[in-house]
């Protein structure tokens, strides 16, 4: 957290970002009691200036982080900056709650060796501060899961409703199905844990135990979904079909090919998944889920296939169903946490075979360190790491997708005002808004795709190198700078000739 703490300054504004939060400033207008009773409530004012796209992406999160950021923003922070701080400490809660569930089946220093390797994968700690989307879906799946489960054994346990205990995995369950409608499927593995756990003596307990915990989730869910509100049920099953259909015209660099999303191969997923989580994260997956199996009796045994199928189910989807898939998988990214979990039955296995404490803090760091190093080689664009067998960052670029959200303009805005002729402009290819927060009043931004004609000998041009655009945009212009790390470029401004 403290490395956080220093660097959270340094990440640029990614893609999806500016219109994100946009809709967050927006969205206190659906919970205004004096625009409620004006006579002129329109919901469609929550959300934005892009309501067309953000409308029905459930905006749980962003009004619960919104507040936070107001108040770092009242200390002088900049909204950028602030926003980074509050999704870099919300992932700091889902390493936190990945110990916390992992610590059911496994010894403390095992659970906090495998939250220490998921919290270090430079994938994650880069995606922890520019992704207000998907890392804070990972963190209340994860919660409604843990919490979840805590549920059911306080049921089990004590044979009596817990009502805080049901509270609180409603509410992580709610938030959760507001910001992914895949958010029920964590419901669903709690109410198979909670069913397995079930006692012909607390039947009814059992079932209003269910009932409740059902009943909240709906009600959290629809309390903190504006888009809801007008028909909840014909609503979430539009949402349902249009978030499963993922109809997109993006395009994505794959093995060196151009696919569109909905055209990728099946392989997509498996090579991305052995490609950007370090290297040592298979293996000791494979060992802990053979020891974890293994040892367990068969009432533990469901347990861990329950959280098996936690990955497995979205798994399976991506590689049978084929859905549209593009920015690697960072829609899935909630779908790791169980192979960290597993990962700590090794851990805990060499806990039991080394003695020595320091040989084993020894053996845990070296473990940890390809993700150190990575994360310390790409800073700040650690969501491009690639590993060592697809031959590091470097190697994959121009094979694929690398720094695709855009998050290089920050670097390349700051080194162009000091570099840049007074009174420049500079055209950005896309989503100007971003660059336009990064630069000085000096230099004039200009949108490329709109503006094209007006580019003149002298002007600059900002091309990212998300499939390979950098070569399609002024190809022979001459490099006036690029943002790299090491051989993988992210983005060029070029200078008209």
């Amino acid at each position: 957290m403290a490395v956080g703490l220093l660097t959270f300054r340094n990440y640029g504004l990614s893609w999806d970002e500016p219109l994100f939060y946009d809709y967050a400033n927006s969205l206190g207008y659906a919970y205004s009691p004096a625009a409620w009773f004006s006579g002129n409530f329109n919901l469609e004012n929550a959300y934005g200036a892009s309501g067309t796209d953000h409308a029905n992406r459930g905006p749980a999160y962003i009004l619960i982080a919104h507040p936070v950021v107001s108040v770092l923003e009242s200390f002088g922070m900049d909204n950028a900056s602030a926003w980074h701080l509050v999704n870099f400490f919300t992932f700091q809660i889902g390493v936190y709650l990945l110990y916390r569930l992992s610590k059911k089946w496994m010894s403390k220093p095992a659970a906090l060796a495998s939250s220490a390797l998921f919290a270090w994968q430079p994938l994650l700690w880069g995606h922890a501060f520019i992704n207000p989307k998907d890392i804070p879906f990972l963190v209340f799946f994860l919660a409604a899961i843990c919490f979840g489960f805590e549920m059911a054994d306080s049921i089990a346990e004590n044979k009596k409703i817990s009502i805080t205990k049901i509270i609180l995995a409603a509410f992580f369950l709610g938030i959760a199905t507001s910001i992914r409608v895949l958010g029920p499927l964590a419901g669903v593995l709690v109410s198979i844990y909670a069913l397995s756990q079930f006692k012909k003596d607390s039947a009814l307990i059992f079932i209003k135990q269910l009932t409740i915990y059902i009943v909240l989730t709906i009600f959290v869910t629809f309390i903190v979904w504006p888009y809801l509100w007008t028909s909840p049920l014909q609503k979430f099953i539009e949402v349902f079909g249009f978030m499963s259909a993922n109809p997109t015209q993006l395009k994505v660099l794959f093995n060196g090919n151009i696919y569109l999303a909905n055209e990728l191969p099946r392989r997509y997923l498996p090579v991305l998944l052995g490609f950007t989580l370090t290297e040592p994260v298979w293996l000791l997956f494979f060992i802990g889920l053979f020891l974890g199996i293994w040892k367990s009796n068969n009432k533990q045994r469901l347990t861990l296939i329950l959280i098996l199928l936690w990955f497995s189910i979205p798994a399976a989807y991506v590689i049978l169903r084929k859905p549209p898939m593009y920015d690697g998988f960072r829609h899935f990214l909630f779908m790791l946490p169980p192979i960290f979990i597993f990962a700590g039955f090794a851990f805990e296995k060499i806990f039991d075979t080394v003695k020595t404490r320091w040989a084993v803090i020894s053996f845990v760091l070296i473990l940890l360190l390809p993700g150190i190093y990575g994360a310390l080689k790409l800073h700040p664009y650690e969501y491009a790491y690639y590993n060592s067998f697809a031959g590091g960052t470097s190697s994959a670029f121009r094979t694929y997708e690398t720094e695709y959200w855009l998050t290089c303009y920050r670097e390349a805005l700051l080194d162009f005002d000091q570099k840049a002729p007074p009174g420049s402009q500079l055209f950005i290819k896309r989503e100007p808004y971003i660059a336009a927060y990064y630069a000085s009043p000096s230099i004039t931004i200009r949108d490329y795709r709109t503006e094209l004609a007006q580019i003149k000998t002298g002007d600059f041009v900002l091309v990212n190198t998300r499939t390979n655009e950098d070569r399609s945009t002024f190809r022979d212009a001459p490099v006036f700078l690029s943002v790299q790390r090491g051989k993988a470029i992210f983005c060029e401004i070029k200078q008209i000739p």
